[in-house]
């Protein structure tokens, strides 16, 4: 990786992955959960708890505008505690917001008690009616890469669903038992047609929403080195024992993110014929570490 204006060079990497983003069969799904909302009662919509803004497809609020909805920051175990908090505070304001951890388990079991909640009011008045144990239909959405068929088979106790990130996995529709009287409607993971910003396609390649083989790895990994370094300098250095006297004699070149990079090859013997250092593989460390939560609990996005 040559010494250059890295901030160019990635948002132009990040627009190319425009090409690909968006696939044809996106516009059928679309109005296929249309469709299906008119069925249900409840909304899930499952966000990635490091990235709360970037991991939101914006049209879901619009599509589910008149449905009671629950908001879920999946993948708590990865993301700063003290973000998840002022995260679950903001959000709260607009719907219920829980945290779960789908790996873990953590938080998964008050997602029913919490759609019991919500639709109280509702099977009070079926019940007036004469219409008893009536079935609550949920709806489960989110981006690819957000963990939901994970969530889907902790919530429903199931280890036999397709799991996997890429859009339209889940291929048909099934409505799957959560609880009493709760039936949960899963869909493929919706995507949109562009990005509102580059920062946003950053934070979905980060987390490796985009695939790094739409995107210039090395790019990626030095723009996540850049908020990292600003952020949370601590667990970088906790993690590629680089000293204090390192980071200030860093800090005196120009290009200092693309020199700590270089720290992080030679400490982890990222190095190709020469002594020099292979960029590509430290890109891949950086991002591998992040993405594996070595370099510690981290949330990209404030409130």
């Amino acid at each position: 990786m040559q010494k250059r204006d890295k901030k160019n060079s990635t948002e132009k990497s990040c627009l190319s992955a425009h090409i690909n983003w968006y696939p044809g069969h996106m516009a059928k799904t679309r109005r296929q959960i249309e469709e299906d909302l008119k069925l249900i009662d409840v909304v899930i919509e499952l966000l990635d708890s490091r990235i709360p803004i970037a991991s939101r497809n914006p049209d879901i609020k619009k599509l589910t505008n008149n449905k009671k909805r629950i908001i879920l920051l999946n993948k708590c175990d990865l993301s700063d505690e003290n973000m998840n908090k002022r995260w679950v505070e903001k959000l709260s304001k607009e719907a219920p917001t829980l945290l779960t951890d789908s790996n873990s388990g953590k938080g998964v079991d008050k997602v029913t008690k919490k759609i019991e909640e919500l639709m109280k009011d509702e099977i009070a008045r079926q019940a007036a009616r004469g219409r008893i144990n009536k079935t609550i239909r949920v709806m489960i959405l989110g981006i690819p890469n957000v963990g939901k068929s994970s969530f889907i088979n902790r919530i429903s106790k199931r280890t036999t669903m397709e799991v996997g990130n890429r859009p339209g996995v889940t291929k048909s529709k099934q409505w799957i038992k959560i609880g009493k009287n709760q039936e949960l409607l899963d869909t493929p993971g919706v995507l949109w047609p562009k990005f509102e910003s580059d920062e946003v396609a950053l934070n979905l390649a980060f987390t490796g929403t985009i695939k790094d083989d739409l995107i210039e790895r090395t790019e990626v990994a030095y723009e996540l080195l850049k908020i990292l370094y600003s952020k949370y300098r601590k667990n970088i250095k906790d993690r590629y024992k680089i000293s204090d006297e390192e980071i200030m004699k860093l800090e005196k070149e120009d290009n200092y993110i693309y020199e700590l990079m270089q720290i992080i090859g030679k400490k982890r013997g990222a190095l190709i014929s020469g002594g020099n250092t292979d960029d590509e593989k430290v890109a891949r460390i950086i991002l591998d570490d992040f993405r594996n939560c070595k370099l510690g609990k981290i949330t990209l996005e404030e409130p």
